[in-house]
């Protein structure tokens, strides 16, 4: 199971499919979706903009991600973040 790092308030389940590699695209996401290849949690879930937390684990396909904070664990050494540089 691969880690993703995610900010404390979390994120959308569309935007964590496009970041995890899942989907390319919103559309992409939406399709996945609607198709029911995706759970969180066990859980079938359809809503695109499901929030998600950390702990969180999202299943398509084959494989899963794990949520975790960003800045704490392995993922903060070289995994993908859903944190951006701060402008300014």
């Amino acid at each position: 199971m691969r880690e993703v790092e995610v900010r404390a308030e979390g994120i959308r389940l569309g935007q964590l499919l496009k970041l995890a590699g899942f989907a390319g695209t919103g559309s992409d996401a939406k399709v996945l979706l609607e198709l029911g290849e995706v759970e969180v949690n066990g859980q079938s879930e359809s809503r695109r903009g499901r929030q998600l937390g950390v702990g969180d684990v999202v299943e398509c396909g084959e494989e899963s991600v794990r949520l975790t904070l960003a800045g704490v664990g392995p993922a903060a050494a070289g995994g993908r973040s859903a944190t951006r540089p701060r402008a300014g």
